[in-house]
């Protein structure tokens, strides 16, 4: 683990050092191919470096916060788009990084507050409490795998996945607010109440990459299909062509986690649910509001749905590389190296005794 911890240290300086090479582009060059010109190579470096780190903690969210989001940044970037293009973004040099390499969006246009809101605790802190509960209930349920039904293990490790992304994207979150002193846009909304697929992809669900996603893909797409289908079916190609992209990330992805050839269970996964959104974009304009089902049938098909695709397409292939008992090996090597970093800062505690 000390090793991986070097090798993190290195890829997260050449990360910045990186990031501070963007920004002077960005104030030099103008939006345009020349700028893009001058960004690829950090987009090519940004795909390189985490493949020089091998576990899932470390090297998964250096792998999802640059090369996935930070590139899809700067693309955008090179366009003068996206969150780097932000008026916020783009006042300081440490705003553009934490922006750059980490999964947060500046909210820009903030609701003000009433008087009765700003006199009340922040609601997710109780929300925030009782996932972390959970996630420390999943850990110890784990112990128990040989005892439990496979299927329920996949179902619990939904729930771990959701509680994970969720506490983990929060706490950079709180310490990118604390830094930086702007709001952030929440990055989840609460999946697990959607009503639909549309709903949970779109409005729920990891909503950074959503965001990066509807500007990179989704956008350019339906303008284009706007002259070919015309505007009312536009959003079916976009839709198909946004999931087809998602499934290639996650591809590599996972290719970063596991470093196994893909078997293309995730892309299928997608393109899944792809088909079943435009299906359902095609539904609602076909009934123009004139008919849906009750909000709790349609809670029940949706949640159902995804549950039982992501244990059909999703987990098989972690779980046939032990990607979970990797995990949870690798929290305990993390917890045994921050124990003995604070033994040899602080000095072991002493234990006197009294007779």
């Amino acid at each position: 683990m000390e090793g991986e911890i070097r090798n993190f240290l290195k890829v997260w300086l050449s990360i910045l050092f990186s990031l501070c090479c963007c920004y002077a582009i960005g104030k030099a060059i103008p939006k345009g191919k020349t700028r893009l010109l001058f960004l690829i190579p950090f987009v090519i470096l940004f795909f390189y470096l985490p493949l020089n780190l091998s576990t899932i903690f470390l090297g998964g969210n250096t792998a999802f916060y640059v090369a996935w989001l930070g590139n899809f940044k700067l693309l955008l970037f090179a366009c003068g788009k996206g969150p780097l293009s932000s008026q916020y973004s783009s006042r300081s040099l440490l705003t553009f990084v934490s922006v750059a390499c980490l999964p947060i969006k500046i909210q820009e246009n903030r609701p003000p507050k009433s008087k009765n809101q700003e006199n009340q605790p922040p609601k997710s802190s109780l929300n925030y409490a009782i996932k972390g509960v959970l996630w420390a209930f999943l850990v110890v349920v784990h112990d128990y795998n040989e005892y439990i039904h496979p299927k329920i293990i996949m179902c619990l490790l939904c729930l771990h996945l959701y509680i994970f992304l969720d506490v983990v994207l929060a706490l950079v979150a709180v310490l990118a607010r604390t830094i930086l002193g702007l709001e952030l846009e929440p990055q989840f909304n609460e999946p697990h109440l959607s009503t639909s697929l549309q709903d949970f992809w779109g409005k729920r669900w990891n909503l950074m990459v959503s965001s990066i996603l509807r500007q990179t893909v989704y956008e350019p797409t339906r303008n284009i299909s706007t002259r070919v289908v015309g505007r009312r079916w536009s959003p079916i190609p976009a839709v198909m062509a946004t999931f087809l992209l998602s499934a290639i990330m996650h591809e590599v992805m996972f290719y970063y986690l596991l470093r196994v050839e893909p078997t293309w269970e995730i892309t299928w996964f997608f393109l899944l649910h792809g088909f079943c959104v435009t299906v359902e974009i095609a539904i609602k304009k076909a009934l123009k509001g004139r008919w849906q089902l009750p909000r709790l049938i349609s809670w029940l098909f949706t949640i159902g749905f995804v549950v039982v695709t992501s244990c059909w397409l999703f987990f098989p292939k972690p779980l046939q590389c032990r990607a979970d008992v990797r995990a949870f090996e690798e929290y305990a090597a993390l917890r045994a190296f921050g124990r003995g970093c604070s033994h040899a800062v602080f000095g072991r505690p002493s234990i006197t005794r009294s007779y």
